[in-house]
């Protein structure tokens, strides 16, 4: 694989791996499992109270980022079967309205842009005077995927976004040996089959871990066993230094047809500031050829 081809596999799998660590969502209303009063000693090492699914599921909401604007600046290094790429991405966004995302090969070369909507995705390549236009339902046939705006948006920062699980699904536990707290769900989701055109329901687990005292999510795992396809996301180093109570390293571990590393780092992320989302195609560019 040539370099520049590397780099549009690399844009093309980030897109993919920002919309798939949220690929559950969670509920608005949760019901309540039952109460256990308990306390948790490990021979004094970890006293950690049992939470219900609601309360955990209240506390995450409630230890969100909150924004109406954000900008974002990122080092990215992104492992795709032991192919190293080192990238350089800003994010700008308008909660539960656009974001936009630029990446930039080493020497600032401008690799690609997107623009996503609730109803539209539009990507640029410039390394290859190309562009897609195009919506979530394209993209899902492509993938046989279940992706959306709120995923990406929830992805991006370490947020929670809506997910339909059944309320007895719900499994709250304390997790014992490293003192957080541990939220499983268990659902049935749609998915399309692609190549046989039928539909299959198909049982999906999501498992977030919480920080014991913020209740921030540190760790996201989903397994979609439909795709086999395992996707573990880390959140570390919940600085402040912009005044953003926010993870600034995410690490992305996929494992599908292809075993891929992302490793995010945050250098500034600033909020409620309006930015500028736009996006334009050159008229001499061409359609990014995409076999269906």
């Amino acid at each position: 694989m040539n370099r520049i081809n590397a780099k549009i596999t690399v844009v093309f799998l980030m897109f993919v791996a920002f919309v798939f660590v949220t690929a559950c969502k969670s509920k608005k209303h949760v019901a309540q499992t039952q109460v256990v009063q308990t306390t948790d000693t490990l021979q004094g090492k970890c006293r950690l109270q049992f939470k219900t699914a609601k309360v955990l599921s209240k506390h995450i909401r409630e230890s969100e980022l909150i924004y109406n604007w954000i900008s974002a600046k990122a080092d990215v290094k992104v492992d795709i079967d032991g192919d190293d790429h080192n990238l350089d991405i800003r994010v700008k966004g308008r909660k539960d309205s656009a974001i936009w995302i630029s990446i930039q090969a080493a020497g600032l070369i401008d690799v690609a842009k997107l623009l996503i909507t609730r109803d539209s995705v539009k990507m640029v390549i410039y390394v290859k005077k190309q562009y897609f236009k195009g919506d979530f339902n394209y993209i899902n046939q492509l993938l046989n995927a279940d992706l959306d705006f709120d995923m990406i948006q929830a992805a991006l920062f370490g947020n929670s976004a809506e997910f339909y699980d059944e309320d007895e699904k719900l499994n709250p536990v304390i997790d014992r040996e490293n003192c957080n707290y541990l939220l499983s769900t268990e659902r049935k989701r749609k998915l399309r089959r692609i190549t046989s055109g039928q539909d299959s329901l198909k049982k999906s687990l999501q498992t977030m871990t919480l920080m014991n005292d913020t209740y921030k999510i540190i760790n996201n795992h989903f397994e979609d066993p439909s795709t086999n396809r395992v996707f573990n996301a880390q959140y570390d180093k919940f600085l402040a230094p912009d005044s953003v109570f926010a993870p600034h390293s995410v690490n992305i571990d996929i494992k599908a047809e292809k075993k891929i590393n992302l490793k995010i780092t945050y250098v500034r992320i600033e909020i409620n500031q309006p930015q500028k989302l736009s996006l334009s195609i050159p008229k001499s560019y061409e359609p990014i050829p995409i076999k269906k």
